[in-house]
């Protein structure tokens, strides 16, 4: 069977590859060749996207050197969008919810804030913050994208009202 670098137990792109299983999940999680190695992946994609893994124990993430050129790529292609929602979703199943956190955040500061990558920008909103595992950490992360939405009047990922009143 074909397989992925950031499988999940849902189907993709590839019909070939057959989704993972709940046991096979548990399985990666207890190897830590597997885990070693996922985080070598990801560390590569990061790379191929212009962001350093900072921190291997938060998931803090920076620009990398060469953040323009990849960024450009980012905002020509988006396909890559696809790729970043399952990475996303791979982190959560592996157990690095707070790596998901730190990915959804970096995004965010870079469509909304920085203003660095306008093509990424729905698909920020739209699907990254909702794969965030973490109810409580995807409150504070649809927050905080409220904050630099700009007009915050158009913002319709969250309640209005919830938004105001939020810490």
């Amino acid at each position: 069977f074909p397989f992925r670098l950031f499988p999940l137990r849902e189907h993709g792109m590839n019909w070939r590859a057959r989704p993972l299983t709940c046991q096979e999940i548990q399985a990666f999680r207890k190897s830590r060749e597997v885990m070693d190695r996922f985080i070598r992946a990801y560390k590569l994609m990061l790379g191929f996207y212009g962001i350093n893994l900072v921190n291997e124990e938060t998931g803090e993430l920076e620009r990398a050197e060469n953040w323009r050129e990849r960024f450009e790529n980012l905002n020509r292609f988006s396909h890559n969008n696809l790729r970043i929602t399952r990475i996303l979703k791979c982190l959560g199943e592996m157990g690095y919810e707070d790596y998901q956190v730190h990915l959804v955040k970096f995004f965010l500061t870079e469509t909304l804030v920085e203003e660095t990558l306008p093509n990424v920008k729905r698909s920020a909103l739209d699907y990254f913050l909702f794969t965030v595992r973490s109810k409580e950490k995807r409150r504070e992360l649809v927050h905080y994208a409220w904050q630099h939405f700009k007009p915050q009047s158009s913002f319709v990922w969250g309640p209005r009202d919830k938004l105001q009143k939020y810490r």
